[in-house]
């Protein structure tokens, strides 16, 4: 799927330096999967808190090593 974006120049130069890729391509897909990989994390972590265990559950017997 070709498409002509307008990507500010300055921050392309900076990612391509700091990511230490070789492409703008390379560039652009690593920070795209970068970026959907926080989101998800963040989704994540806002879950937490928010499970409500039975109260028969022991969550230590999970970390008996026999």
């Amino acid at each position: 799927m070709p498409s002509n974006l307008a990507i500010d120049s300055d921050l392309l130069e900076t990612a391509l330096i700091v990511g230490g890729l070789k492409t703008k391509k390379e560039t652009v897909n690593q920070s795209l999967k970068e970026f959907i990989q926080r989101r998800k994390s963040a989704e994540i972590l806002s879950l937490f808190g928010t499970i409500d265990y039975g109260k028969d559950y022991d969550y230590k017997a999970a970390r008996d090593r026999k």
